[in-house]
């Protein structure tokens, strides 16, 4: 059985924060390919011929990666992300990101890529994710 390490919000913070002044701008691209990685896992756990988009859910409810998130129309709407931190100065939901685009990509058998179009760590109200264009 799967063991888990429970981290804060504000962890999360001060090891991006850390990332960034080590990597600068790059790390977000590291933070992607963690969160890639970390779907498929979230993968591995939905039952045979469960739906996995309502199951991934489930899971980033459970494991405190989200409050809550919809998924519709490619995207996702997000309240709560763990790696929101507001008064910042761009997005910062990276490894989420990743998540929500490895996710739709297993459940639609299609590359996909997401952009955070807003963010709560840039004062908007939720996390919204959209279809990359082009």
């Amino acid at each position: 059985m799967a063991r888990f390490v429970k981290l804060s919000q504000p962890e999360f913070v001060s090891v991006r924060k850390l990332y960034e002044s080590v990597m600068s701008y790059a790390c977000h691209g590291l933070f992607l390919r963690e969160g890639i990685a970390l779907a498929d896992e979230i993968a591995r756990e939905v039952e045979h011929g469960e739906d996995v988009l309502p199951a991934a859910r489930k899971a980033l409810i459970a494991r405190g990666w989200v409050e809550d998130i919809q998924f519709a129309g490619g995207g996702a709407r997000v309240r709560g992300s763990i790696e929101a931190s507001p008064g910042g100065d761009s997005e910062t939901c990276h490894r989420l990101r990743g998540i929500v685009s490895r996710l739709y990509e297993i459940a639609t058998k299609e590359r996909v890529r997401l952009t955070e179009m807003e963010c709560v760590s840039m004062g908007a109200k939720e996390c919204v994710f959209s279809l990359e264009e082009g």
